[in-house]
């Protein structure tokens, strides 16, 4: 059924009192849509959030809850993992059954989700809780460029996901600032869970809100759910995953090594099963044809690669900075702040000056300047030793943040820019997934990269040692794995397409223009 709104026909042509209530109607659903957004951009900047906000407050939940090292990790990859493998499923189903009906379940489910970690009784509750909040992401998230799309016509969109780009911005700065105010409080006594406990009022007022504001919308010929396709993501990840997590502290059984070697079965399983599916009913999970494209095919394992490095550095930095120097939470947050404004900055830059102008090499200076913030971080740990103050990083940090916000920005644009149109938001959809993939793999490998290099049981004089010298080691795969992306970004198109040909593209959210309901 399409929108209930009505315009006079030409022939009887309105009256005054008409023209009043159309004008009247129009303020009306301008307001509507605008409370919409900051309903949608709340929900986002609290996913946003929680992502940054779990990390520098990991010290604190293994410490006050008994945590192992592989249910720390667990507690950020399972959240990845269970996003990644949502995440196109969650914007099926909001195709098929309306967005405004998925995103109000997904911040529902979030909500919830969030209670239960705040109120986790052991790590396991905390893990298995954090897993269905990621879940639950995957189906709020999805729909929130899709509500923009539906609400918004296209002229107005630029300015629309320029204040989305901003929301992504002060999500980054915030989170970790958040995160470590809250923990170094200790509101009521209750350690880190504030940091949890701190969505469920957002997400009660969104879900009131969003009810009465957010206007119902799907595609008019949706595709299909793939859950079959979905189930060999998942077991394939989870194959791979958690004998990579587990492994160390079980002493890397055979079994471990037999799981992992047949995950890339199940992955070969998946292509098989994929292409059948295409063929017969046109809707597979993954579009293979778009690895066709070469800049697409490159451009998936720049995103599959620099997710791992993500992983790998973030984790590892917030265990280096609390348990090895045995900085406060506060204090470790206000350290990554330069990093942060760096990212932002440059991220502004190379999307509105650089890239236009100068193309791929802009990706390819970036992955070179993280690279050498990375190694100069090194060094300087190296250098100072435990004795290494916060200003000491910041120059490290702001190259390394200027190096990512270089790649970020504009990498989505680069991997699209030769796509099919037809394939837009299948692409779209599946460079989002592969990168919190890549994320989750890269939280895996922390027990090799990190841990692996702590010895068990160690004196209290020992912790940081052995702490700053797994930094610095698994710093080393950051860097190689920055070396990795600037060779694989020469498969990236010179100038994306759109800069080449000055042609203004649709958001690349969805495949076609969806239909209003009710």
């Amino acid at each position: 059924m399409t929108s209930t709104e009505t315009t006079p026909t030409p022939a009887s042509g309105p009256t005054a009192g008409e023209n009043s209530k159309i004008t009247a109607g129009e303020k009306a659903g301008d307001r509507r849509r605008w409370f919409a957004l900051a309903i949608v951009m709340t929900a986002a900047f609290m996913d946003l959030v929680d992502v940054t906000i779990v990390n520098i407050a990991i010290p604190s939940i293994r410490r006050d809850a008994g945590a192992s090292f592989s249910q720390i990790q667990w507690i950020t990859a399972g959240y990845a993992l269970a996003f990644a493998a949502g995440l196109i499923t969650g914007g099926r189903l909001g195709d098929i059954h309306g967005r405004k009906r998925l995103f109000l379940v997904g911040i529902g489910g979030f909500t919830l989700a969030s209670a239960l970690c705040g109120f986790a009784v052991n790590p396991e509750m905390l893990v298995a809780s954090r897993i269905l909040q990621g879940g639950m992401a995957a189906l709020m998230v999805p729909q929130v460029l899709s509500i923009v799309h539906a609400t918004f016509p296209a002229h107005e969109r630029g300015k629309v996901f320029g204040l989305f780009g901003a929301i992504v911005g002060l999500g980054a700065v915030s989170g970790p600032l958040l995160g470590a105010l809250l923990t170094e409080w200790n509101l009521f006594g209750l350690e880190w869970r504030p940091i949890f406990l701190i969505n469920l009022p957002v997400g009660v007022a969104g879900l009131i809100l969003g009810s009465r504001f957010i206007t119902e919308s799907r595609a008019p010929k949706a595709l299909k759910l793939d859950i079959v396709g979905v189930a060999f993501v998942t077991l394939g990840l989870l194959m791979l995953l958690y004998p990579l997590t587990r492994g160390r502290e079980l002493g890397w059984p055979l079994w471990g090594y037999v799981s992992m070697a047949g995950a890339f079965g199940v992955f070969g399983a998946l292509v098989a099963y994929e292409r059948r599916k295409g063929a017969r009913d046109g809707s597979p999970l993954i579009e293979l044809s778009l690895f066709r494209v070469k800049s697409f095919a490159a451009g998936i394992a720049v995103q599959t690669v620099f997710g791992i490095g993500l992983g790998i550095f973030f984790l590892v930095w917030t265990m280096y900075m609390q348990d090895g120097l045995g900085w406060s939470a506060l204090r470790a947050g206000l350290t990554g702040i330069p990093f942060s404004l760096a990212v932002s900055t440059a991220a502004g830059l190379s999307v509105q000056k650089l890239v236009p102008r100068f193309g791929r090499k802009v990706l390819q200076a970036g992955a070179l300047t993280m690279a050498v913030g990375v190694l100069l971080y090194i060094w300087e740990s190296e250098r100072y030793g435990l004795g290494i103050a916060p200003w000491q990083m910041a120059l490290p940090l702001v190259v390394m943040g200027v190096g990512m916000g270089l790649i970020v920005a504009p990498l989505t644009d680069a991997v699209l820019s030769e796509v099919p149109r037809a394939h837009a938001g299948s692409a779209s959809g599946l460079i989002n997934t592969v990168q919190q993939m890549g994320n989750a793999l890269g939280l895996g490998l922390v027990s090799v990269v990190f841990f692996g290099r702590v010895g068990d049981g160690l004196r209290p004089a020992e912790v940081g040692p052995e702490f700053a010298d797994a930094f610095q080691y698994a710093l080393g795969w950051v860097a190689a794995v920055m070396g990795a992306i600037f060779l694989l970004m020469f498969a990236l198109p010179k100038r994306p397409a759109q800069h080449v040909e000055g042609a203004e593209e649709e958001p690349p959210t969805r495949q076609r223009e969806p239909e209003l309901v009710g």
